[in-house]
């Protein structure tokens, strides 16, 4: 067994860190790994890192280091694909959204459960993109029973932040927790134009990024339960009287937003890994492409079958 095998032991959960979340706190870091998948390198190398209680976890920068990658260009495929190498079975995703709703402020967090795509077909959306063909169920696009076990723990950590502003007198409003939210994917790297943020408000859009897919997509294929944690950095360009977002406007929340994705992640990592480790949180998404692949047929490439035994041995051995 390599050094990176053996240090990648039993790593069941990862984290993909968005914009402005590059590293995560009380972790102590044991080595980066760089898995070459059959579609390409990820991100970034992946940290292995342990938990005081040597619990293993596995982080990505999504846009790789120093924020190289636009949303447009982040190789999903590979990163979804490196993860499942390393035994990973839930992914835990950060990402900073823009609000399209009044009540969602900037800093707070929303789990959403349901997302539309406004990407425009420039991004490989699915791993069975050549002669093997399947049709993976995507009506509930995040695994469900992941985002009910992380909103109890997640509304915990923002009770206990809450408190903490307010012994501490600082003149900011204590972060929310928003569920059952619908997160719009739009191209990148521009923002929204005034007219697609109300557009967006009218069709049932709660928040926006550039991100959510297709990771999401290729999660669900891979079989990884996949669930999204999001920070509202701005109120994208729906507001009418006010000026639309712009970059340093995003950048004046990310560091508060970055910390608490951090102390979130803190506080649940332990127990996911134990929840994976028992496996009936995870178990909508243990098998479910089982039925979803197309019947074998002679035109079925064996190069494709074996690129797919990466992230799906079980179907492809």
């Amino acid at each position: 067994m390599s050094t990176s095998e053996a240090s990648s032991e039993n790593v069941l959960v990862g984290v993909i860190g968005g914009s402005g979340l590059y590293h995560l706190d009380n972790l102590n870091f044991i080595e980066h790994v760089n898995p070459e998948t059959p579609w390409g390198f990820p991100s970034s190398p992946i940290a292995i890192c342990a938990l005081p209680s040597g619990t293993r976890v596995a982080f990505l920068a999504r846009h790789g280091v120093g924020h190289s990658i636009t949303p447009s260009n982040v190789p999903a495929r590979a990163n979804i694909a490196a993860l499942k190498s390393l035994g990973v079975r839930a992914v835990l995703a950060f990402s900073a959204v823009g609000s399209l709703r009044e009540e969602i402020a900037p800093g707070d967090v929303v789990i959403p459960t349901q997302i539309i795509d406004r990407t425009k077909g420039v991004r490989p959306a699915s791993f069975f993109d050549s002669s093997v063909v399947a049709h993976a169920s995507f009506g509930d696009p995040f695994a469900n029973r992941l985002v009910r076990w992380l909103e109890a723990r997640v509304r915990t950590v923002l009770d206990e932040e809450a408190e903490r502003i307010k012994s501490s007198e600082e003149e900011r409003q204590p972060p929310k927790l928003h569920t059952d939210k619908c997160v719009v994917c739009m191209e990148g790297p521009q923002f929204s134009t005034r007219a697609e943020s109300q557009l967006y408000r009218a069709w049932g859009g709660d928040i926006i990024n550039m991100s959510v897919l297709p990771e999401a997509k290729l999660a669900r294929e891979a079989e990884l339960s996949y669930a999204l944690i999001a920070t509202a950095t701005d109120y994208d360009a729906w507001r009418p009287h006010e000026a639309s977002v712009t970059a340093a406007e995003v950048f004046k929340t990310l560091q508060t937003n970055a910390a608490i994705s951090r102390h979130v992640a803190a506080a649940v990592l332990e127990a996911l890994h134990e929840a994976a480790a028992d496996g009936e949180l995870l178990s909508e998404e243990t098998g479910s492409m089982r039925f979803s692949i197309m019947p074998r047929s002679g035109k079925q490439n064996e190069d494709d079958k074996k690129k797919l035994r990466y992230i799906l041995p079980e179907y492809f051995n």
